[in-house]
């Protein structure tokens, strides 16, 4: 049976909606989410109490659309490599379905419309944050991944400087709070980065990126440093709350969840499979969103309660 055929004006809605996802797809909205969800942290965090809906919608719109901008063209400049590995090669780049000049713009119009916004919308502090988290992510991260491992302790940088931006956006000082929210979401990024960087080491290597499992085949250095960042995650995110009500109760509350990512982290040095990478992947996403709501909740829960 054959199928019936689409009317023009169809066709022409399908055409954009097709068009439509390939872009939202440019701007990977889950690593945006998670950008969002920080910023909106770090400014409850810094101010001590929910920012004015105002201020957090200007914050938010300004960010995502750097994060977009951001996520573009970090597509548009591996394009090729991405055309090389099977988890990436549909992207709407190597695919076919967009065009290098329409991605190109894409990127250019979003960053500048998003970094003009925050300055004028919020505080020009914050507009030079987004305006570097953009440049460390696209044009020192993204090249580096064709040339040393060390590439993922940058883009952990660009990772983490949101916290910097919710921050500001508040107008809060940037001080050992602020500074111990970044370093916990910077440290945060190696079990995560790790684990991925294991369960897709093939793909990587055949696209010739430097990830730390690529150059280092057994796993070793990248089980190692899993570790490391797990086991410093357990001190630092304690600092957070040391002179806070409660802090005892929310000090076990990072602690539980800490070991349990170093638990995975551990399994994963000693095991070096897909299996334990599964696993350390799996408890590095429970891990951030679950302390990013301890600390955001547990003083308003522990004072009511």
């Amino acid at each position: 049976m054959s199928m019936p055929s689409l009317t023009l004006e169809e066709g022409r809605a399908v055409a954009l909606t097709s068009v439509a996802a390939d872009y939202l797809e440019l701007t990977k909205p889950r690593i945006a989410t998670l950008v969002l969800v920080t910023v909106a942290v770090a400014a409850m965090l810094a101010g001590g109490e929910v920012p004015s809906g105002a201020l957090l919608t200007h914050t938010l719109l300004g960010t995502a659309l750097v994060a977009a901008s951001a996520s573009a063209l970090n597509q548009w400049l591996e394009r090729v490599s991405d055309a090389r590995m099977v988890r990436t090669a549909d992207r709407p780049l190597p695919a076919g379905r967009l065009a290098s000049w329409q991605v190109l713009s894409f990127g250019a119009v979003t960053v500048t419309l998003g970094v003009g916004y925050l300055a004028l919308a919020v505080n020009l502090l914050t507009a030079f944050l987004g305006f570097l988290t953009w440049l460390t992510y696209v044009w020192i991260y993204t090249p580096l991944k064709s040339r040393t491992p060390a590439n993922t302790a940058v883009g952990a940088v660009a990772g983490a400087l949101p916290v910097l931006l919710g921050w500001a956006a508040v107008g809060a000082p940037l001080e050992m709070k602020a500074c111990t929210l970044f370093l916990i979401v910077y440290l945060w990024q190696f079990p995560h980065f790790m684990a991925i960087a294991w369960l897709y080491r093939r793909d990587y290597a055949a696209a010739g990126l430097q990830m730390l499992p690529v150059v280092d085949p057994t796993g070793w250095r990248a089980g190692a440093q899993a570790v490391a960042a797990a086991l410093a995650l357990l001190p630092v995110s304690l600092l957070f709350v040391w002179h806070t009500h409660f802090a005892l109760i929310l000090g076990w509350l990072l602690l539980m969840l800490g070991a349990a990512q170093c638990a995975c982290a551990v399994a994963f040095l000693v095991r070096r499979d897909e299996t334990a990478a599964r696993r350390l992947l799996r408890a590095s996403l429970v891990y951030l969103p679950a302390v990013l709501a301890v600390l955001t909740l547990g003083p308003l829960v522990a004072w009511n309660w």
